[in-house]
C-alpha cells in the first residue's frame, strides 16, 4: 500500500503498540492511558465509568446487561465521507458511504441520531453537498447532526454549508443539544486552516463554550464532537487543535466527557483525566498512520482490502453506570455486526489508573 503522489518504491513503515505493562499476562497494557489503533478495521467496545475506560473484544459473552444492549441513548458517528472524491484510494466514495448507512440501518437498536464529524465533501461544490444530503436522508435514525470539515469550507467561508446545515447554529456553525440528560456540544475547528496546520477553535468559540456548560451540574454527561482531534495527534501533520486546552479546561468539573473526532481516517483512543478521546475512520479512503509516511493523504490499500480500513460508529450512553460504549466496525463486516453485541474480530484491552 501507498500514498497516492509517492513514489513508486515508497514503502509504508509499519508500526504496533507495544505493551510496557502486561500484569494479567494477556497482552493488555494497563499503565497510564491506552492509545488503541485499529488499522485493520476490527471491531472495539469501549466503556468509560467515572474516567477509567474498560475495553472489550465486541464478541459474544461481554460483560453487558440487558440493558445495556440497548442503552439509554443509542447513536452513530459518521465520519470524513469526502463525496466528489474519485482517485484511485477509492474511485467511488459514494458506494462506501452508502455501505455506511445501510450497515447502521441494520442495526438491531436503531441510533436515535448520527453524528457527521465532517469533510462530507471533499470540495464544497454544490453538487457534493446534493449529493451527500440525498444519500444521508436515506439513514433510518432520520436526524444528522453536523460539524464541518475543512473540505466542507473551501469556497465562500463557508457559507454554504452553513445555509445547509448550520440551521439554529452560531459563528461557523457551532452549537449544542440534550438528549436524554447526554449534553452534546459540536464545534468547529477547520476555519482559515492553513495547509498542515494545526485546527483553531478561536476565543469567540471558546468563549460560547464557557457559557454553554457553566449552568450545567457537574453529573452532567458530556459529548463533544468536532473534525480535528482535540488532542495532538500527530502535530506534524497538523493533526490537532491548538488551542484545545483553553476549551477543555471548562470541562474540567464534569466527571464524563466523551470527545469524538474525524480526519484522521483512523482509530486511535485516549484516556486523559476525565476525558476519553476517540477518532472515527473514514467512509471514503484510509490515511497513513501517523509519522509512518512522507505526508498525511489518500492511501491506496488493495481494493479487496479498502472496505476493512472503512467503517462507523456506533456509541451508546447507559444511564445508571455512566457509561458511553463506542464499536468501531469495519464496512467489510456483515451488516448485523456493527450493532450492539455484533460479532466482530477485535482487541480486548483494558485502561484503568
Amino acid at each position: 500500500m501507498h500514498l497516492e503522489g509517492a513514489g513508486e518504491g515508497e514503502k509504508m513503515q509499519e508500526k504496533t503498540d507495544v505493551i510496557l505493562h502486561d500484569h494479567n499476562h494477556d497482552g493488555v497494557d494497563r499503565r497510564g492511558f491506552l492509545k488503541c489503533m485499529a488499522w485493520a478495521g476490527t471491531g472495539l467496545v469501549c466503556v468509560m465509568q467515572g474516567g477509567v475506560l474498560k475495553s472489550f473484544a465486541a464478541a459474544p459473552g461481554m460483560p453487558w446487561g440487558k440493558k445495556e444492549k440497548a442503552g439509554d441513548l443509542v447513536f452513530a458517528q459518521i465520519s470524513d465521507s469526502h463525496i466528489g472524491f474519485n482517485k484511485a484510494a477509492n474511485p467511488d466514495v459514494a458506494a462506501t458511504l452508502q455501505t455506511a448507512i445501510d450497515r447502521i440501518n441494520a442495526w438491531p437498536v436503531q441510533p436515535e441520531f448520527v453524528l457527521h464529524t465532517g469533510d462530507i465533501t471533499h470540495l464544497s461544490k454544490t453538487a457534493e453537498f446534493d449529493g451527500a444530503q440525498q444519500m444521508l436522508k436515506g439513514l433510518r435514525a432520520g436526524t444528522v447532526h453536523y460539524v464541518p470539515g475543512e473540505h466542507d469550507v473551501l469556497t465562500d467561508n463557508g457559507q454554504t454549508y452553513l445555509e445547509r446545515f448550520g440551521a439554529g447554529a452560531k459563528g461557523a456553525g457551532w452549537y449544542s443539544f440534550d438528549q436524554k440528560g447526554v449534553h452534546f456540544i459540536g464545534l468547529v475547528n477547520v476555519v482559515n486552516l492553513k495547509a498542515g496546520g494545526l485546527g483553531q477553535l478561536g476565543s469567540e468559540q471558546i468563549e460560547w463554550l464557557e457559557d454553554d456548560v457553566k449552568h450545567l451540574s457537574s453529573s452532567t454527561p458530556i459529548v463533544v464532537f468536532a473534525h480535528i482531534p482535540l488532542w495532538s495527534v500527530y502535530p506534524d501533520w497538523g493533526w490537532g487543535t491548538d488551542d484545545a486546552a483553553q476549551a477543555l479546561s471548562y470541562l474540567k468539573k464534569f466527571g464524563s466527557v466523551s470527545v469524538l473526532n474525524g480526519h484522521i481516517h483512523q482509530v486511535m483512543q485516549k484516556v486523559e483525566g476525565n476525558v476519553t478521546f476517540h477518532t472515527a475512520m473514514s467512509t471514503a479512503f484510509p490515511q497513513p498512520a501517523p509519522g509512518s509516511a512522507p505526508s498525511p493523504g489518500p492511501m491506496l490499500v488493495p481494493a479487496e482490502k479498502l472496505r476493512s480500513v472503512l467503517g462507523v460508529t456506533n456509541a451508546r450512553f447507559v444511564r445508571g453506570n455512566h457509561a458511553l460504549a463506542v464499536v468501531d466496525s469495519a464496512l467489510d463486516q456483515p451488516a448485523a455486526a456493527g450493532g450492539p453485541l455484533g460479532e466482530m474480530s477485535a482487541l480486548a484491552m483494558r485502561a484503568e489508573r
